[in-house]
């Protein structure tokens, strides 16, 4: 009864809106806006642009919501933003780069809030080297020229369908608000907004582990409750002024917090068997598990631009980024059944914070199509991490602290750039050359008395794009770039981290940076109602960084970071849009590439190899209906996929939606349908498997299907404009 009095007060409200459209409406004097519909793709000479209105179903979403629709994006069922393969990848706000985790970087910005985005796949020597997928730059919304924008949406979540009879996280909440504000006058630009994002999801996990220490087999099973209680907010500012025709100021803030609860409460049925003599023996305990992670963070920026002379312009531009991250692991051992005997306790808290510094100048000069570009920049970032693990064993008063599985980890990166760049255009041929220069110092250091590390590194990365019109609507490309994949201080820390009750997880501060080089060949195609782009690469990584598993103890499997060999990538990405009538429009983006990993793990005593064809699909159909009703459904699909030692499953996710939009475009109310699943079993859930010679281990995570969220939004933009004529109906529907 509840979920039907929400539904109809949904359609209450739409119904309502529609009414007023119907109204008569007085004619006054109002401003002419003169709009087209723009290409959902589009590209320029380094990099495809999608315009995020395209994709309703992520509206009440964040940015994450809006890029895992790109052809070559893929979410995972943990959560991992993966591009064409890989976690690396980064992030810029408007221009401005980012440094730390693309995934609590993007979580700060409403969707809603979003122009477009743009995927660099071969960014040039001007971008940093960051990021061995390439660069993904978030374009948020501005006021028009000369005039106001405000835009506010909320949204509502209907009560679960399916919470999995969990104990703890009964009732997952989701709702959401946010504003946009933009004004122009005269030289002052300024723009704002607030958003708040409540986002709880229901889940289950089903895991099963054995491992073999000589004679000894151990297996624990386990099952039970694995849901999330987690929110984000944020806020935002930036201001520009042009001071005169050749001297312009920028200032921008972006500040928000990010806090995710994951509770874990399984049973564990443990068995032990003596494989000599057949003896055996079992023990049942149950697990109760919270995770609590939450941050802030926090980018300020400052720049300037000189005009020197007609040709060349002078830029500078200061940055601070800083993320305050913090966790709270608790753990608990309980007897089973009855839950009465404290067996073990511990809790697991840590700072890691993160600060960067950023200092750029660059100069470019333009004359025609010739362009020079030359820069140089300075970087700092430490991240500071204490990492303190407290235990409580059986018969224990208090707690005590374990410094096997404590520690203080500081990692300083100190880096000089420069860079030179060349573009120009002759006839159908556009190209750009480049190559920049990085001279890298990382010193990690640790506490008690542990020996740290200085590892000074020199790296050229060159680029080059070349670009040819073949006919008038169709372009052929073909590009090289080489990228960095740099460590933090998670995969460097040696000291063991307690996660829960059946893992470790361990870094190792030899690691080196991954280094990759990218070949692409690509064709775009602009068509009457659409466009087709298709681009062949291939990437070849060294010292990919994996993330393997081995035995710590018969209970406890270790996850350890280490540096593996070699790794190729081959593969296609493909993007279709068409037009297929006034009212049908459709979208379909897809990945396939071959991956292929080798070489040695633990400094050479475990020779491994590891391959497989892995493919992704990102689809949207859209359906615009009389009265401003639009349908839309999509659907994300990424196949299996081989790791370093076995596979992560498939996972679907479909979603639909229904937006009504009233006739001045001002209100809009939409109901989305998201992980659609109608009881099959099938969506929001991901299998991970990984083996080794004296272990294996398999979790199913099943996440919470078939969510409906109801959400209203408002919508002014004035412009002001010389010429004002009476209003027309027609000029009203396209305000």
């Amino acid at each position: 009864m509840p979920k039907l009095k929400f539904f109809l007060l949904f359609l209450t409200l739409a119904t309502l809106a529609n009414a007023q459209d119907s109204l008569p409406k007085k004619l006054s004097l109002t401003e002419i806006v003169v709009k087209g519909k723009k290409p959902p793709v589009s590209f320029k000479i380094d990099r495809q642009v999608f315009r995020a209105a395209e994709y309703a179903n992520a509206a009440n979403g964040n940015a994450i919501d809006l890029i895992k629709n790109l052809p070559a994006v893929t979410v995972n069922g943990q959560g991992e933003i993966n591009v064409r393969g890989s976690a690396s990848f980064q992030v810029l706000l408007n221009g401005r780069p980012t440094q730390g985790d693309p995934a609590f970087v993007l979580a700060q910005i409403p969707a809603s809030s979003i122009e477009n985005i743009e995927m660099i796949s071969s960014p040039g020597a001007a971008f940093d080297a960051d990021g061995k997928s390439g660069v993904i730059n978030i374009i948020t919304k501005t006021a028009p020229e000369k005039g106001l924008m405000v835009q506010s949406n909320i949204m509502l979540g209907a009560p679960p369908f399916n919470d999995f009879d969990n104990q703890r996280y009964t009732s997952p909440q989701r709702y959401a608000a946010d504003v946009s504000l933009g004004y122009q006058k005269g030289k002052l630009e300024l723009s704002s907004g607030f958003n708040y994002l409540r986002n709880d999801i229901a889940g289950y996990r089903e895991g099963n582990v054995n491992t073999t220490i000589g004679n000894i087999y151990t297996s624990f099973p386990s099952n039970g409750e694995r849901s999330f209680k987690r929110y984000n907010f944020g806020g935002r500012l930036s201001a520009g002024l042009q001071l005169d025709s050749r001297n312009r100021l920028e200032a921008a803030l972006y500040s928000g917090k990010k806090y995710q609860t994951r509770v874990a409460d399984l049973l564990y049925n443990n068995s032990r068997k003596n494989m000599l003599t057949g003896a055996q023996s079992s023990f049942d305990y149950f697990n109760k598990n919270t995770a609590e992670k939450q941050g802030r963070f926090t980018l300020a920026s400052l720049g300037s631009s000189h005009q020197l002379s007609k040709a060349t312009q002078l830029s500078f531009s200061l940055q601070y980024e800083g993320a305050d991250l913090e966790s709270l692991t608790t753990n608990q051992n309980l007897s089973y059944p009855g839950l009465k005997t404290m067996i073990q306790e511990t809790i697991n808290p840590s700072k890691n914070p993160l600060h960067a510094y950023r200092l750029k100048a660059d100069l470019t000069d333009k004359k025609g199509s010739r362009v020079w570009q030359t820069g140089y920049q300075f970087r700092y970032d430490e991240q500071l991490g204490d990492f303190l693990y407290r235990y409580k064993n059986l018969g224990m008063q208090e707690f005590a602290k374990d410094p096997f599985f404590s520690s203080q980890v500081a990692v300083r990166n100190n880096i000089h750039a420069g860079y030179l760049q060349y573009s120009n255009a002759k006839g159908r041929l556009s190209y750009q050359a480049g190559l920049r220069a990085e001279q890298m110092l990382r010193n990690l250091s640790f506490s008690d008395n542990v020996p740290g590390n200085r590892l000074p590194l020199l790296n050229l990365f060159p680029s080059y794009l070349f670009r040819y019109t073949l006919a008038e609507n169709v372009v052929i490309k073909q590009s090289f770039t080489r990228r960095i994949k740099r460590t933090n201080n998670f995969e460097l820390n040696p000291f063991p981290e307690r996660e829960h009750s059946e893992t470790l997880e361990q870094g190792d501060p030899a690691l080196l940076p991954e280094l990759t080089g990218i070949w692409e060949l690509g064709v775009e195609h602009k068509l009457s109602k659409g466009s087709f782009s298709l681009s062949l690469y291939h990437q070849r990584t060294k010292n990919p960084i994996q993330r393997v598993n081995k035995v710590f103890n018969d209970t406890i499997l270790g996850r350890i970071f280490t540096n593996a060999g070699l790794a190729r990538q081959t593969g296609a990405e493909a993007n279709f849009t068409y037009r297929v009538s006034k009212a049908w429009q459709m979208m379909v983006g897809g990945n396939v590439y071959k991956y292929d990993v080798r070489g040695s793990l633990f400094n050479g005593s475990l020779p491994f190899s590891n391959n497989s064809w892995v493919y992704s699909i990102n689809a949207t159909q859209s359906l615009a209906l009389k009265a401003n009703w639009q349908l839309q459904f999509n659907v994300n699909y990424l196949s299996l996929r081989a790791t370093a030692q076995g596979e992560d499953g498939a996972f679907l996710t479909p979603n639909f939606s229904v937006k009504k939009t009233s006739k001045d475009n001002r209100w809009s109310f939409q109901a989305q349908w998201l992980f659609m699943d109608m009881g099959l079993g099938i969506s929001n859930i991901q299998r991970i498997t990984t083996r080794g010679s004296n272990f294996y281990t398999t979790t199913n995570y099943i996440y919470e299907p078939d969510q409906v969220q109801l959400s209203v939004g408002f919508n002014l933009i004035k412009k002001n404009r010389k010429i004002s004529l009476p209003q027309s109906e027609m000029a009203e529907k396209e305000f």
